[in-house]
C-alpha cells in the first residue's frame, strides 16, 4: 500500500480508502524517483569509457557521479567520499590516527585486527573511485589530494599491524596510486608550461615506484610494471614536447656555425654562452641563499 495512502473516511465524493487525483499523481512521482532508469537511461555507461560528471545535490552543493555498468556512483567532493563522519571524525583513517597518536602518548602500541584493516581499506576504495573521477575531469588538485590520503593509509596500516599479508593487501595498490599521484603532480606542472618541473616530477615518481618494488620481497616485479612501463613512455613524450631553453638554442646554433666553419660566429656564441651560464649561476646562489 502506497504512503501516500490517506483516509477519506467522510469526504463528499471521494470513497473511502480512495486515492485522490492529487494523492495518484504524487504516489506516481513518488514511485518514479525510486526508478534509476529515468536518471540512466540519458546518461548510457559505455564500456571502456569513464563518465563522469558534477551534478547540485539537494543540499545545494556540488556532487561528482560516475557511471558504472550498473548504476552511478555519487561522491562529495571533499571529506569522505559517502558523506559520512565516522564516530565523529571526517574519516575512519583520522579516527584511527587520533586513537594511535593517544596511544603513542600513554605509550602503548596500537595495533590494527584484521577487521579495522578490512574497514580502512574498503574506506580506501571510496577515495580510490574519486580521485580516478576527478582525474577525468581534470580536477589534478584533488587527485592530488586524495592519492596522498591513500599512500598515508598504506603507510598507517604498515606500522600498526605485524601481519605481512594484511599490510600487502593495501601496499600492492602503492604504484598504481604513486603513477597516479605522479600524473596528477606533472599535469599541474604542463598545464602551467612549466616542463621542467613536470618531467623531474615523472621521473621522482617513476623512481619512487622502482624503489618500492626494490624493498619489497618482490624485486623482479619493478622489470613488469605497468606503472614504470606507463611513466617512462610518458617521460620520453613530455621530453619530446619540451620547448627548448635560450642556452640549449644558442648551443645547438653554436654547433651548427662550427659545422659550417663559421668560427667567428661560433666565438660569438661561445661567449654569449659562457656569459648566460655564469648569470645562471649567480641567480642560483642568489636563490639558495634568500631560500637558504
Amino acid at each position: 500500500m502506497s504512503a501516500l495512502w490517506r483516509e477519506t473516511q467522510g469526504v463528499p465524493g471521494v470513497h473511502a480508502g480512495r486515492l485522490t487525483i492529487e494523492d495518484q499523481m504524487f504516489d506516481h512521482l513518488f514511485r518514479m524517483s525510486l526508478d534509476l532508469n529515468t536518471i540512466l537511461k540519458d546518461w548510457p555507461h559505455e564500456n571502456r569509457a569513464i563518465k563522469v560528471r558534477k551534478v547540485l545535490g539537494l543540499d545545494g552543493r556540488q556532487k561528482l557521479q560516475l557511471r558504472i555498468d550498473l548504476g552511478v556512483l555519487q561522491m562529495e567532493l571533499t571529506g569522505r567520499p559517502d558523506g559520512l563522519h565516522p564516530h565523529g571524525c571526517e574519516s575512519l583513517l583520522t579516527y584511527h590516527q587520533l586513537r594511535a597518536t593517544r596511544a603513542k602518548a600513554r605509550n602503548e602500541d596500537y595495533a590494527l585486527t584484521p577487521e579495522q584493516c578490512a574497514e580502512l581499506q574498503q574506506e580506501g576504495i571510496q577515495y580510490y573511485h574519486r580521485y580516478l573521477s576527478l582525474f577525468q575531469i581534470d580536477d589534478f588538485h584533488g587527485v592530488v589530494r586524495d592519492t596522498q590520503r591513500n599512500l598515508e593509509l598504506f603507510d598507517f596500516v604498515d606500522a600498526h599491524t605485524e601481519r605481512d599479508e594484511l599490510s600487502w593487501t593495501l601496499q600492492q595498490f602503492r604504484p598504481y596510486v604513486l603513477m597516479m599521484n605522479t600524473r596528477a603532480k606533472a599535469s599541474i606542472f604542463l598545464g602551467q608550461g612549466k616542463f621542467p618541473e613536470a618531467i623531474a616530477e615523472i621521473r621522482r615518481g617513476r623512481d619512487a615506484i622502482a624503489e618500492f618494488f626494490q624493498k619489497s620481497n618482490f624485486p623482479e616485479l619493478a622489470a613488469k610494471s605497468s606503472e614504470i612501463h606507463f611513466l617512462e613512455e610518458w617521460l620520453n613524450e613530455v621530453s619530446a614536447k619540451r620547448p627548448r631553453s635560450k642556452l640549449e638554442l644558442m648551443e645547438s646554433e653554436m654547433e651548427t656555425a662550427v659545422a659550417k666553419e663559421l668560427y667567428e660566429r661560433a666565438a660569438e656564441l661561445r661567449d654569449a654562452i659562457n656569459q648566460l651560464k655564469a648569470a645562471e649561476a649567480r641567480a642560483d646562489v642568489r636563490h639558495s641563499a634568500v631560500n637558504g
